[in-house]
């Protein structure tokens, strides 16, 4: 039990017992309150009186999503009114409480997660990507950074959505975060990307391939040959001959523009020259 969690459940005062002592009630979860008795004269007496100062008892609501196991989730209006009875005015009410006492922090609107100090995992910048735009998949830069084909660090997570708007946001504890959306055969919107797991936590990622399509795609390039992939990008030539014919020929299926499809065969050709000079 950490110390804001002990100074949230027991109170330095004097308890029913008499003047000269006090009581210090632990909760453990699923397990029943015990009291302990102490001397007011004690070192823990004194220890207690500056704790309580230094860590006041948390917030109601931080409170019930510590309790409810939803410590390191992404949490949205409609979760919060599940645990929260009573009026929306309420509601609103005990969340402005536990933002401005540094206990919740906004992502936007209707969208929170615990500060720091009461979570026991980093949120993965991937997965808050996703809940700032549900259905979107990681992809671009920020994709091929993660998977070892760029060398560069990339400073913007970058998203595909499904919707028909692009959307960036700036958060000055997580980061920047951007969407866009493609021209994607229906039916093809997450063909080659899978789930990834970082600490407990799920997110949607392109493979290699079609982040590289992806960016293709939104950038308008046309084919320049392999210099764009090797020198502009700086994507090791080894690793473009990992590509493989089947990924090659579910991607055409993929986009609906001509020049990605002319992109994918001229890719093909250039890889297969490579392997032939071997």
């Amino acid at each position: 039990m950490n110390l804001a969690t002990i100074a949230n459940k027991a109170s330095p005062f004097p308890a029913a017992g008499g003047s000269g002592t006090f009581y210090i009630r632990c909760v453990a979860a699923g397990k029943a309150q015990i009291a302990h008795k102490f001397p007011e004269t004690s070192i823990l007496w004194k220890f207690l009186e500056i704790l309580w100062v230094q860590c006041p008892p948390m917030q109601t609501l931080t409170q019930e999503i510590i309790d409810h196991g939803l410590t390191n989730r992404v949490l949205f209006d409609r979760q919060l009114a599940r645990l929260l009875h009573g009026t929306p005015q309420r509601r609103h009410h005990l969340v402005n409480r536990a933002m401005k006492a540094g206990e919740l922090v906004r992502l936007q609107r209707g969208a929170y997660v615990l500060s720091n100090r009461y979570r026991t995992q980093t949120l993965h910048p991937f997965a808050l990507a996703q809940a700032f735009v549900p259905g979107s998949y990681i992809s671009f830069e920020t994709a091929l950074a993660y998977h070892g084909w760029i060398p560069e660090a990339v400073r913007v997570t970058a998203s595909v959505t499904p919707g028909r708007k692009s959307y960036a946001y700036e958060h000055t504890v997580f980061g920047d975060f951007s969407f866009h959306p493609l021209a994607i055969a229906p039916g093809y919107f997450l063909e080659l990307v899978t789930r990834q797991q970082q600490q407990q936590q799920t997110m949607l990622v392109a493979e290699p391939l079609r982040a590289l399509m992806d960016l293709v795609c939104l950038r308008k390039v046309e084919w320049q040959g392999m210099d764009w992939l090797t020198e502009g990008l700086r994507i090791e030539l080894e690793t473009l001959r990992s590509i493989t014919n089947a990924d090659i020929q579910t991607l055409e299926m993929v986009y609906t523009q001509k020049r990605v499809k002319a992109f994918l065969k001229s890719l093909a050709k250039a890889i297969k020259e490579t392997r032939g000079n071997d």
